[in-house]
């Protein structure tokens, strides 16, 4: 599960605890994670997670005019196989990508993602692909939201947002 709110949420209720039982911050449950995958998922976890960030690599040259950044599980080292490759990509219309994927003649889901811009919430556009058998999704922002940071996170554990260059040299690290 990608999104640790819901996770924690889920987990709860599934346990039968309060609304108001304190849960774990995202930090725990990230370290928690990577050391599940150190123990059980040594072998697998790194070649996987090396193939989606080479998925993510190729999906990023080819939208080069889209300007991607890549977040998630997939910068962050926790990614599996059952992870998809998350990108953010900047259009003064969001139609433009629509129209770039028409063009290669690609499939594609149209969906919307709820996001925090600012001290705000918005909903953004999100195309969701598939490369090489890899679930990539595409959520666009304006052209102008694209120099802004991202909301900083006390639990966050490395950057939040790489360009093509950055995950380029994580591949070759």
């Amino acid at each position: 599960m990608q999104d640790f709110a819901y996770a924690k949420q889920k987990a709860a209720r599934q346990a039968g605890l309060a609304d108001s039982h304190p849960l774990p911050d995202n930090r725990e449950i990230e370290a928690a994670l990577r050391e599940y995958q150190g123990l059980y998922q040594s072998g697998d976890q790194p070649g996987e997670l090396r193939l989606l960030r080479e998925v993510a690599v190729k999906v990023m040259r080819e939208f080069a005019q889209f300007h991607p950044m890549l977040v998630g599980a997939v910068l962050n080292g926790t990614a599996n196989q059952f992870s998809e490759v998350t990108l953010q990509v900047f259009a003064d219309d969001p139609k433009s990508v629509a129209l770039f994927l028409v063009n290669r003649r690609r499939r594609f889901e149209l969906a919307e993602r709820r996001v925090r811009l600012g001290d705000d919430w918005a909903l953004v556009p999100q195309y969701l692909i598939d490369v090489e058998g890899v679930p990539v999704s595409l959520s666009v922002y304006a052209k102008g939201d694209e120099h802004l940071a991202p909301r900083s996170r006390p639990d966050a554990n490395g950057p939040q947002r790489a360009r093509l260059a950055e995950v380029e040299a994580l591949l070759g690290s």
